[in-house]
């Protein structure tokens, strides 16, 4: 059994698509492909220009990625782990120190950059992982559930970071399991089931594709054994 059969996914600058699909699809598989933690069997793959094969460096470098699975160093302070992860991707001195200020008071935790990584909240902690993707300014955002454990204020400050984001030109994959989320902030979404897309377009495209009246319709339609598949 294949994680992702023949997935066909682009997506432009300054565009944010909703990768979706139940535990299991191949969505965290797909972002890992893309972020060169992993090489794909066959077929190709570029991030911002980068083959993901033959310059696994300089497209970490131009990817922001938020995993479920990455961690934070729990004995610095949020400011020293942010400051380690900035050096990683070329920030430093001045600039680095500029960057945590902006994106800690754009995101609400200013108040915990002296603050120890592993007596933060679960919520908290996530937002200081989307900082640590997004510090670097990178060209393209790979987000594997943004707002997991964040509750509704929180996550609607990490949606107005996406905004501003690909209001700035960034092209965002924006993986859920809230379809509420994903029919309110992405352009276009696409339907991942057993590692194969059963549908892809915009929340009305969708709809229309499928006959039915909600975006929870379609993936429940989706979803059943290929009906309503989209060529």
């Amino acid at each position: 059994m294949r994680a992702l059969d023949a997935l066909d996914l682009a997506v432009a600058a300054g565009e944010i698509v909703g990768l979706l699909g139940p535990n299991g699809a191949g969505k965290t598989t797909a972002l890992r492909l893309l972020v060169a933690l992993i090489a794909p069997d066959e077929g190709e793959a570029s991030v911002a220009g980068h083959d993901v094969r033959r310059a696994p460096g300089a497209v970490k470098r131009a990817v922001g990625f938020l995993s479920a699975s990455t961690g934070l160093y729990g004995r610095l302070t949020v400011r020293e782990c942010l400051a380690y992860f900035g050096a990683l991707c070329g920030l430093g001195g001045p600039e680095c120190a500029r960057r945590i200020d902006t994106v800690a008071a754009e995101l609400g935790f200013a108040d915990l950059l002296e603050r120890r990584c592993d007596r933060l909240s679960t919520g908290q902690k996530q937002r200081v992982s989307i900082a640590r993707a997004v510090l670097h300014e990178p060209r393209a955002l790979l987000f594997d559930e943004p707002t997991a454990g964040l509750d509704l204020f929180a996550a609607r400050v990490v949606h107005e970071m996406a905004r501003k984001g690909r209001a700035a030109g960034q092209a965002i994959i924006w993986s859920t399991h809230d379809l509420t989320e994903a029919e309110l902030l992405c352009d276009r979404m696409v339907l991942l089931f057993g590692g194969r897309v059963r549908g892809a377009g915009t929340a009305a495209e969708l709809k229309a594709a499928f006959g039915v009246a909600t975006l929870a319709e379609v993936f429940l339609a989706a979803g059943a054994d290929g009906a309503g598949e989209l060529a």
